[in-house]
Order: structure tokens, then sequence, then C-alpha cells
């Protein structure tokens, strides 16, 4: 096989890799996802999916049966399970269009792969990609249905990034990793003489950007007082994690989510300041004798950091647009020096599945922006449950931001899915009673909760609101 591809599939460990702690922490999870009520599970499973080092596998006739994989597909059975034993839906909310364009991307961005090589081994690596992705995400789905759910799943998000501060700072102390005792790497990395702490992830710039995303739903945890105990706790480990990193990446995240703050009295203005950045952006591309996206390798926060590549993989795409567009490319290799380096994730989408994987990528985003835009227009007057919406939407942002940094390819993925499944299962209940809101008597002023106290239909004299 050309080793170029090997970024895309066939690459990874040859044989069975498993630390004995590491089995006992999985067997136990899995035993307790399918004894403990379902509310409970993800206590369990989150601290197994985030904390047991990348790389732990099973490989049984050159199949990789990541423990994360493995998690995620007797989690399936739980789900198929609760399904067929349950009238219960399995989606709080019911099945919503974040997850219709999620399925779309990720059928169509595996279908293009199988495309572009053809062979056995895609379609052996593209079922374990389905199997991650939308195991994950089904799951996720499955465990946050509701507010007490999203309050359980943050508390325990706050125990891991506990974990994950302690460890990682004695890892800038000592030079040790904890996590190479069990799997992981044990000599951390450097960067101009400056150890940059990984914790349980693949590279520290995952291990920091997986912290950063997590700070505005730490703070909503504060908002609503039902642990404000952990929510302190998330918050500053979650900065730890951010500093002992010595990454770039998650500190561009962290100030996306300060800026959007910031930005929270114009929270109506929004269409206005969004176009005004894009004019704003076309502007500076007139006037840069680069491509605006070069604007990139000015970014120097953390000394060391790459920012020219992060514009040369942009650069690179744009100019190689033949190449990739149809179904994406097999190798970036000849494209210009350290292209298979993947750096990007819009670029990486690109690259896996052409333009229409790229795009249904950017509308996935795009739709879960434009859901809780139209939750937080619904609730307009509760500041709380606008309060809400809105640091839901800076979580989102941080993602954002950090995709420009870093293509997501270990645990750090489900932190993603995690987001989705929060953002659905705050929006549900309040987009569900949209159209009792939508129609309102004229002259009468709207309640503080008008998704609760309108009545359920007027027959005269309304008037439509948007």
């Amino acid at each position: 096989m050309n080793p170029d591809f090997s970024t895309r599939f066939g690459g990874g460990a040859s044989g069975t890799f498993v630390n004995p702690v590491c089995a006992a922490m999985l067997a136990a999870t899995i035993v307790l996802m399918f004894v403990l009520p379902r509310k409970y599970v993800i206590i369990p499973v989150f601290l197994t999916l985030f904390l047991l080092p990348v790389g732990q596998q099973v490989n049984v006739a050159g199949v990789h049966l990541y423990f994360t994989r493995i998690l995620v597909m007797l989690g399936g059975i739980r789900v198929i399970s609760a399904k067929m034993t349950s009238p219960d839906e399995v989606f709080g909310g019911g099945f919503t269009s974040i997850d219709k364009i999620f399925l779309f991307w990720a059928g169509v961005r595996s279908l293009c792969t199988i495309l572009e090589f053809v062979n056995t081994s895609v379609i052996i690596n593209q079922a374990g990609f389905l199997c991650d992705v939308l195991g994950g995400y089904i799951l996720m789905r499955y465990l946050i249905r509701d507010e007490d759910d999203m309050v359980r799943a943050l508390k325990t998000m706050a125990l891991v990034v506990a974990i994950l501060a302690f460890t990682t700072t004695c890892e800038r102390v000592l030079g040790r990793n904890f996590f190479g005792y069990i799997g992981g790497r044990l000599i951390p990395a450097t960067r101009d003489g400056a150890i940059r702490a990984q914790g349980s992830f693949a590279d520290p710039i995952r291990c920091g950007t997986f912290a950063a995303t997590l700070l505005p739903l730490f703070i909503w945890l504060w908002q609503e007082g039902k642990s404000r105990s952990a929510a302190i706790v998330g918050f500053a480990g979650g900065i730890i994690i951010v500093l002992a990193s010595a990454s770039s990446t998650p500190i561009m995240s962290m100030m996306a989510i300060g800026a959007g703050i910031a930005m929270w009295p114009l929270r109506k203005s929004m269409r206005i300041i969004r176009w005004g950045m894009v004019i704003f952006v076309v502007l500076l591309n007139m006037v840069m004798k680069a491509p605006v996206w070069f604007a990139i390798s000015h970014v120097d926060i953390i000394s060391g950091n790459s920012g020219y590549h992060r514009a040369m993989l942009i650069d690179s795409l744009v100019r190689h647009f033949s190449d990739w567009w149809l179904i994406g490319v097999q190798s970036t290799a000849n494209w210009a020096f350290e292209m298979t380096d993947q750096a990007n994730q819009f670029v990486y989408e690109a690259e896996s599945g052409g333009l229409l994987t790229l795009i249904a990528f950017i509308l996935l985003i795009s739709w879960s922006f434009g859901r809780l835009g139209d939750a937080r227009k619904v609730v307009d007057g509760d500041k709380k449950k606008e309060w809400m919406f809105w640091l839901f939407g800076l979580a989102l942002l941080s993602h954002v931001v950090s995709f420009f940094g870093i293509a997501f390819n270990d645990q750090a993925i489900y932190s993603w899915f995690f987001l989705f499944a929060m953002i659905c299962a705050a929006t549900s209940p309040v987009l569900a009673g949209k159209t009792v809101k939508d129609a309102e008597p004229v002259g009468v002023r709207p309640p503080s909760r008008p998704w609760q106290a309108l009545p359920p239909r007027v027959s005269s004299g309304i008037r439509r609101t948007v």
C-alpha cells in the first residue's frame, strides 16, 4: 500500500495492543452500561471514552477494534434493546434536522472515500468509521434527552476535566505523562523547550481543545445552580488543561468564547454583524498581498506555532480544487511540503469526501447555529433561557475555531457529538411549541414565557411573527 494512504486508512498498529488496566476499565464499563438505569450509564461511559489512552485495541484479521469502538458498538446494542422494549423515544426531542444532516454527512463521506480507492481495505476502514461516528452520535443522543441528563453529563465531564487537569499539571512539572503507564505516551512532547501536555489524548492540541470547548457549558452549569461546585471545578480545570497543552489552537478557542460573551448585548443584531464580518474579510482579501487565509500565519500566541502550515493547507486545497472536488483525493503528498499532516478539519473533510462532504459538514454546523438561534428567539424575554442558548452557541463556535487548527481523529470527536446531543436536548422542548408561539393576538404583549402561556390556536385577529 502507498504509505501516503496510511493517514486515510490502513495505518495504525498491526497487532493487538492492550493494557490490563484499560481492559479492566473497559470490561467494568460494559457491565455497568447494561445493568445501570439509562440516566446513570453516562457516568462510566464518559469516564472510559475520555480517559482511556488512545490506541488501545484488539486486532482481529486486520480489523482494528479500538476500545472506544467496542464501547460504542455495545452501546448501540443497549440503544436497540431500549427501542424494542420501551415505548419512549430513543432520541430526546425526536429525529431533528441536526440528526438528518449528520446522517447525510457521514454517509456521503464514507461513500466517497470508498469510491476513491475501491478495495476491500477501505470498505473495512469505512465500516469502522461509520461505527465510530454513527455509534458514538446515537449513543450520545440516547444518553442525553433532557435538562437533567445535561446536568448529569456536565458533572461527569467536570470529573473528567479535573482528572486531566491534575495529570497534565504533573506532566508539565514532572515531565511524565501518567497515562503513559497504562498505554499512552509516557514522555510528553516539547516545543521550543516547553512541555506540551496531552493527557489521554493523541496530542496536546486535541487535549487542550477538548477542555476549551467545554468552558461555555460549565458556565451554563454554574448559571443553573444545580451543581456550582462541579461547574467551578470544570471551568478551572479546563483553563489549566489549555495552559498545560501549550498550544495556540485551544487558546484561540478560548479567545473566541470571550469575544462571544462580550457580544451578548448585541445578540439581536447578529445578522448585521455577520454580514459586516463577511464584508471585512472581502476587503481584507483585496488589500492583502496574499490570500486572506494567510492571515492565520501571523497568529503567534505560543512560541513555535505552525500558523503558516495551517494557511498552506487552505491554500493548497484551493489551488488543487480540480483534484478533490468530486469525491476527494487519495493523497495530498504532492501538493506541498507536509500536506499529509492534517491540521484543519474543513480541509480534511474536503480531501476525504469532496465538495459535497464539505458542504454537508458546513451545513451541520450552520443548522446547529440556526436551531440555537431559533430557540433563542422563541424564548425572547427570558434572559436565563436566552443565555443558555447563547452559551451553547459559543461552545459550537469554539469548535469551529479549533477546526482551523486541528482535525479530530481521537476521542475528542465524541465531545463534538456530545455537544450536538446537548443542543438537541436543549432546543427540542422549546421549538416543539414554536407553532403555538408563531401566532399571537394583535396588540397583546407576549408573556415572559410565551411557549407556555399561549393557547394552542388563535382563530382570528392574529399576526405572524418571525
